[in-house]
């Protein structure tokens, strides 16, 4: 038990202090910076700022409910998805960096509430735990489509950025639906969209 409270802390620990890793390179890294103005650079810089922190509450999401989970197909499920959050995670720090942006300075907040909701996800029962995920990737596609279309025409190196996110979401849906994940509530889910459309707004500006 103690061993495995020293791994799911070092877990916390590096997503919230330590550069994430990537296998796969920066998407866009090759492309020339846009020519963006001031009032631009700060949009995409704070549409990146809302990304990270949405990596930051999918790696506590996927922590919890791999904590919880029963299943060990499920749990490698949640296991591998988030190595690839982990590369979002890296993605949208470098872009923020190239940008002049900071991460959230809520992170910490971000990372505790994300945290207990994967853990209650994951007490409820694998079929349940699949189905949250799912549903939190559809979520994150569609926001992910939200911030594409909202960028400055020319600025490739962000779009190739978060079309990959997107596909990955995507998969990872797919991945969790195969696995047998059951259709959350309606009340849930818009639930969901209720927090996810809170966490945006303080996001883009703290």
């Amino acid at each position: 038990m103690l061993d495995r409270l020293v791994v799911e802390l070092d877990r916390v620990l590096r997503t919230l202090a330590a550069p994430a890793r990537t296998v796969r390179p920066l998407p866009g890294a090759d492309l020339p910076e846009a020519d963006l103005d001031a009032t631009q650079r700060g949009h995409v810089g704070a549409l990146m700022r809302i990304n990270h922190v949405g990596e930051i509450c999918a790696q506590a999401l996927y922590q919890g409910q791999a904590i919880t989970c029963r299943d060990p197909a499920a749990r490698e499920a949640l296991r591998s998805a988030a190595i690839e959050e982990t590369e979002h995670l890296n993605w949208t720090a470098a872009r923020m960096a190239e940008l002049g942006a900071r991460p959230s300075l809520l992170n910490p907040l971000w990372y505790g509430g994300a945290l207990i909701m994967g853990v209650s996800a994951g007490l409820v029962g694998d079929r349940w735990n699949l189905g949250f995920l799912a549903e939190t990737e559809r979520q994150v596609e569609a926001h992910l489509q939200g911030h594409i279309d909202r960028l400055p025409p020319g600025d490739q190196k962000s779009w190739r950025i978060l079309e990959q996110m997107r596909q990955d979401e995507r998969e990872h849906a797919h991945t969790a639906e195969r696995l047998g994940a059951e259709e959350l509530p309606a009340p849930m889910r818009l639930a969901m969209r209720v927090a996810s459309a809170l966490m945006t707004r303080v996001a883009y500006y703290i």
